[in-house]
């Protein structure tokens, strides 16, 4: 398909191209958790955590990626047993928690990676993500993500939030990333 893949947004019908150069250097993906790995949605447990349901799919995707050799992040505003317990079940690399300024944590992981902002992809759905959305190489969102943050990625996955999203990316990551057995 050369440099361009297309996906239909199955909001709207509507096509989103990515460009795929974007991704030859990625060798990280930054994740946000609610909007992101989940559909924004909380419950109290009989234990009085706050619970999520996590996608299986976006497990696999991000599963996927780590045996890739790529990284995984996640930077999240919320700070929850359940998102701890997903991040280790999964072997994500890296986990910063509990701040709604998500700058300082991006700025520790490319000093704790060695990986450079060139060389990251994030996923973020809202307001307090455009700061890392607009520094890295790839931004991505979901279609039901603030407007803010539609226009400013470059793009918007068909499958919504908890549900297929990441593992959408995580698809594309390891067919063109930088580990990727691409030409």
């Amino acid at each position: 398909m050369g440099c361009v893949a297309a996906a239909e947004n199955i909001l709207d019908n509507t096509y989103v191209a990515i460009d795929v150069k974007k991704l030859k250097n990625i060798k990280m993906l930054i994740l946000d958790v609610d909007g992101i790995l989940t559909d924004c949605r909380v419950f109290l447990g009989s234990d009085g955590e706050w619970k999520r349901y996590f996608s299986v799919r976006d497990g696999m995707g991000i599963k996927a990626l780590i045996e890739a050799n790529y990284k995984v992040a996640i930077i999240t505003g919320s700070n929850a047993v359940d998102i701890r317990t997903r991040v280790k079940s999964l072997g994500i690399h890296y986990l910063y928690e509990g701040s709604v300024d998500k700058l300082p944590a991006f700025e520790k992981l490319q000093q704790e990676s060695g990986i450079m902002p060139e060389e990251m992809a994030y996923m973020g759905d809202d307001y307090f993500d455009l700061p890392i959305l607009n520094q890295v190489q790839f931004s991505a969102t979901v279609p039901d993500a603030m407007d803010d943050v539609v226009s400013s990625v470059q793009y918007i996955t068909k499958r919504p939030a908890g549900n297929g999203a990441v593992r959408e990316v995580c698809d594309y990551i390891l067919k063109y990333g930088f580990y990727s057995n691409k030409d």
